[in-house]
């Protein structure tokens, strides 16, 4: 593997999977609670009437079309180039997003669009919702950054000899952290932690 690669997740960390998704389910008629923006269960955040249901509504989003337009997540498409084409790394992104052919093709293309054909080697789609301990269990012991919003992946990464960095929003913002995790607002920090410069 590639001396210089990093690990990421796609959507709350590359992709701002939350707007193009309260977009989708007001199409639908569900509209946020109050407190959604701190809320992580979909079910909570849209009073739905299960976790079953949350789960059904996700998968149908993330096999929709919409998986090739999802727009970029704060600054991430400004560093990610500056991390690719001026410092060589490349990138391996891991997403719980969905095993359909067709969602992965969306979603490569989406990937694409937004920061160039050649700083992400590699896409591993997994089934929507799924744990991520065994895909990193494939980087075990290579002490490559992991950039997360889900502590529970976090956590998996921790494991497996990883540096996770989680990317704050509202549903992660009050979790403590396990030591060895450490909370980012950006990807100009994210930038600063990886390559020891501040980009001003």
């Amino acid at each position: 593997m590639a001396e210089k690669l990093i690990l990421t997740d796609a959507d709350g960390v590359l992709l701002n999977w939350e707007y193009a998704f309260t977009c989708f389910m007001d199409q639908q008629g569900f509209q946020k609670q109050p407190g959604s923006a701190f809320q992580y269960d979909i079910a909570k955040a849209f009073n739905l009437k299960s976790n079953n249901q949350g789960h059904k509504l996700i998968k149908r989003f993330n096999e929709s079309a919409a998986m090739g337009f999802l727009p970029a997540l704060r600054d991430s498409v400004h560093y990610v180039k500056k991390l690719h084409e001026e410092h060589g790394y490349e990138f391996h992104c891991i997403t719980s997003m969905s095993t359909d052919t067709y969602a992965y093709k969306l979603r490569r293309m989406n990937i694409e669009k937004l920061f160039g054909t050649s700083a992400f080697t590699k896409l591993i789609c997994l089934a929507t919702g799924a744990p991520k301990d065994d895909a990193l269990a494939e980087y075990k012991g290579s002490n490559y950054f992991w950039i997360e919003d889900k502590l529970d992946n976090a956590v998996a990464g921790l494991k497996q000899g990883l540096r996770p960095l989680l990317v704050e929003h509202g549903h992660n913002m009050n979790e403590e952290l396990p030591e060895g995790i450490h909370k980012v607002v950006n990807w100009k920090e994210i930038y600063s932690i990886i390559t020891g410069e501040n980009d001003e």
